[in-house]
């Protein structure tokens, strides 16, 4: 007796073209990213309100000069007035001019009688206090000076390093589109993981004829032209005259900085999607890690207003690295030197954690 063989056990499963597979798995995923409008929303337009209202909010802080109210006239409230270093406000008495101070309205108020000066600043805003007492105590000096009739024996030659048109937009850039990037990679590559493990793809794709390594590649891919895209969109809108980004240097070395940023924060990605086993899970651990990294990265503000314990440990994240390496090349005037240490950090950043997250994945819970 012969045995016959079915024909469904004789069949065998279509060889498949791993360029193939490649671009229907990388449209297939651009597609989902497309259609999902909340993640859109939180790529883009989330981050992107941030530096609108930030770049409103500080359009005129280069132009900003200090309030001091005055009481009666002196060669030194003269002297304070021509120098056109702070706003000068006149009123009628020394205890009006008291109670402004402290109530807040005023941070300070100078008043001359013969040759005293009087100085009363409110304690409470320490930084306003600092830069009134300096501006007041130099205009004294100078008034000193002047007073004996000889020549100053110091002079002081004093100006910025970067160009006086430079804005506050300048800076803020860099560091909102490192969050918004982040923001992409992280929860892009989290989130995908998570639904795709919950909903059997990833079972159904290794039982395909599809390598792992194409799965992995096309969702990079997809991350990697979202960052492009991200980055036009930021300077795009930056550059509108109401806020008024001017790129120095050589600005396109940030792309591949960009490009290696986002391969190190798609690696967290994958450590997060490696162990949540929910995407409210995976997207709240993904909140955990990218915003306090933003704080600590200075994307927010600048890193030097943190204890000096703080900004050491700022150097540890990878935000802070991209963030600092975009400053030098698109604001700083720096050239390819400036991307040496930022790139080197992304790039041991990116095999260390992939390394854990490829070790810990699982196909299927």
């Amino acid at each position: 007796m012969t045995v016959t063989e079915s024909p469904a056990e004789n069949r065998t499963a279509p060889a498949v073209a791993p360029s193939a597979s490649f671009r229907a798995l990388s449209t297939a995923m651009f597609k989902g990213f497309i259609r999902d409008k909340a993640t859109l929303f939180f790529t883009f337009l989330f981050p992107l309100m941030f530096l609108v209202i930030f770049g409103l909010i500080f359009a005129d802080a280069g132009e900003s000069k200090p309030k001091i109210g005055v009481v009666g006239e002196g060669p030194v409230i003269t002297a304070l007035d021509r120098s056109g270093v702070a706003e000068l406000e006149r009123l009628d008495s020394p205890a009006e001019a008291e109670r402004q101070v402290r109530e807040g309205d005023l941070p300070a108020y100078v008043t001359q009688n013969g040759d005293t000066v009087t100085l009363r600043y409110a304690a409470s805003d320490q930084n306003q206090a600092g830069t009134v007492l300096g501006l007041v105590n130099g205009i004294v000096s100078q008034a000193n000076v002047a007073a004996t009739g000889q020549p100053p024996t110091f002079t002081l030659n004093a100006a910025q390093v970067e160009d006086e048109s430079l804005e506050a937009i300048q800076y803020m850039a860099p560091g909102f589109l490192s969050w918004a990037v982040a923001i992409a990679a992280v929860f892009g590559a989290a989130l995908t993981f998570v639904n795709w493990r919950k909903k059997q793809v990833l079972r159904r794709l290794r039982l395909a004829p599809v390598r792992p390594v194409t799965v992995l590649t096309s969702r990079v891919v997809v991350s990697l032209g979202v960052a492009v895209l991200q980055f036009g969109v930021f300077l795009g809108v930056a550059l509108l005259p109401m806020f008024g980004l001017q790129l120095t240097g050589q600005w396109w070395l940030a792309i591949p900085l960009l490009v290696l940023g986002t391969l190190a924060f798609f690696s967290i990605g994958m450590l997060v999607g490696a162990f949540c086993k929910t995407e409210e899970a995976a997207s709240g651990v993904a909140n955990l890690i990218t915003l306090p990294m933003a704080f600590l990265s200075g994307a927010f503000f600048p890193t030097e207003s943190m204890p000096g314990w703080l900004q050491d440990v700022s150097w540890v994240l990878p935000m802070r690295h991209l963030n600092e390496g975009m400053l030098d090349v698109m604001v700083r005037g720096q050239g390819v030197e400036a991307l040496l240490v930022p790139a080197l950090v992304l790039i041991g950043f990116t095999a260390v954690v992939g390394l854990v997250a490829a070790k810990i994945f699982r196909w299927e819970d």
